[in-house]
């Protein structure tokens, strides 16, 4: 039956069911109307063809920085930061790397329980986080810790939070990794992979309707894209007319999935399309080309008051935790192959080409960094954990019954086998 058919069908029995049982309903009306506006925003043909993805060019990337840290004679209307602003951007990515290394190895040792390193993404998340507003309200996946330190956690946070410690923010009660600053506008990151999404929208949702100069950004890596969390958050968002950027970092893997076992389309761009959401593909090895992507796509969400998807192209160079070993899945090789695109290394060279940066920088700023680094660690290490009674807590305004029932118990048990917990 021809779609013309179809939509008359439907009229007439728009029509029969408004003279039944609507007869002045301004709903009926609205239906009607929808419907005959779907027909006008499509042009009919008489050619029946199949439109097949696989024959469209893929969406081109984004980058400002060549691989020996060279601007590209193609750029125009970018935006550099200020002299003292790159320099700060270089010295968050290298401690990031720093304090991945020092967490990692304390996790080998049986210090903390799980770690999560950044190799690879450190260009994405400070990039990404330069060129956001302070007010803007972040959500992470598990993988931002450098967006949480540009904004001014300090690396004492960072390792309290990872012992679990009484200085945790979180008072022990989240894994490692798992950080969170109201002070900083940065959600507490969950386990649960995706919930992130649709709570972003709605963020971003209130915003629209308090009519403050404030966005939303929500971290997610491509596997995250998966779930159905993703997609009803990218529909909620379209048609809320929501102002919120999906930050997607594409670094090849969803734990031992490579990308192109996960998905069959072109990334995750080609999610916009089907969503009406506009998109932008970035080098997320080149944090140029990053912070140019976010200042372009936040003056585009407040502007306009819609969503827009920024995928960046990058690679995971660690493993995906201290849980997993890829080179059960991909060679040495290919591990080897991206540590030549190092997106630290890369940044390096523009500032030493611009006379920013130098070897002797390079060596003083790691040796004070990893001394401050393992300074903080001993002393978080040696903090004592936060009182049992905090795990009953911040759950309920007033503890019920059933709970402070369990409280008591365990109250008499540690009485009873003191010897057995610490005095402190």
């Amino acid at each position: 039956m021809f779609s013309a058919e179809i939509t008359l069908k439907r009229l007439i029995n728009i029509k029969l069911f408004k003279k039944q049982y609507m007869p002045s309903s301004t709903i009926s009306a609205k239906i009607e109307e929808s419907v005959l506006q779907g027909i006008n925003k499509v042009n009919c043909t008489s050619s029946l063809d199949i439109n097949e993805p696989s024959l469209n060019s893929p969406v081109p990337i984004f980058r400002i920085l060549n691989d020996t840290g060279d601007i590209s004679s193609n750029c125009k209307s970018i935006i550099i930061p200020e002299n003292n602003d790159l320099i700060k951007m270089y010295k968050s990515m290298v401690l990031l790397s720093i304090m991945d290394k020092i967490l990692y190895e304390s996790q080998r040792q049986g210090r903390i329980s799980f770690y999560m390193t950044n190799e690879g993404e450190e260009a994405a998340q400070i990039g990404s986080a330069a060129g956001l507003h302070v007010n803007d309200l972040v959500y992470g996946q598990y993988r931002e810790a450098g967006v949480l330190l540009f904004r001014g956690y300090t690396p004492e946070e960072f390792m309290n939070q990872c012992f679990g410690n009484v200085d945790d923010l979180g008072k022990g009660k989240q894994m490692p990794v798992h950080y969170g600053s109201k002070n900083h506008n940065f959600v507490t990151i969950s386990s649960p992979l995706t919930t992130q999404l649709p709570q972003a929208v709605g963020s971003a949702y209130s915003f629209k309707r308090l009519k403050i100069n404030r966005c939303t950004i929500v971290y997610f890596g491509e596997g995250a894209a998966s779930e159905g969390d993703a997609h009803a958050a990218f529909n909620f968002a379209s048609t809320l007319d929501c102002p919120i950027i999906f930050f997607c970092r594409n670094n090849g893997y969803a734990i031992s999935t490579p990308a192109n076992e996960q998905y069959r389309g072109d990334g995750i761009v080609s999610h916009g399309s089907g969503y009406g959401i506009a998109t932008i593909r970035v080098d997320g090895n080149d944090i140029l080309a990053v912070y140019n992507a976010i200042i372009k796509a936040r003056e585009y969400v407040m502007n306009n008051t819609r969503p827009l998807i920024l995928e960046a192209m990058t690679y995971r160079r660690g493993h995906h935790s201290t849980s997993d070993d890829s080179t059960a899945y991909r060679s040495k090789d290919e591990i080897k192959e991206w540590s030549n695109k190092n997106p630290i290394t890369r940044f390096k060279r523009l500032l030493e080409k611009n006379n920013l940066w130098n070897d002797q920088n390079e060596v003083e700023y790691a040796n004070e960094t990893k001394k401050q680094l393992m300074q903080s660690f001993t002393i978080a290490s040696k903090k004592n954990k936060p009182n049992w009674r905090e795990m009953f807590n911040d759950v309920y305004h007033e503890i019920p019954d059933n709970l402070l029932e369990q409280m008591n118990s365990l109250e008499d048990h540690i009485s009873k086998y003191s010897d057995h917990y610490p005095k402190e």
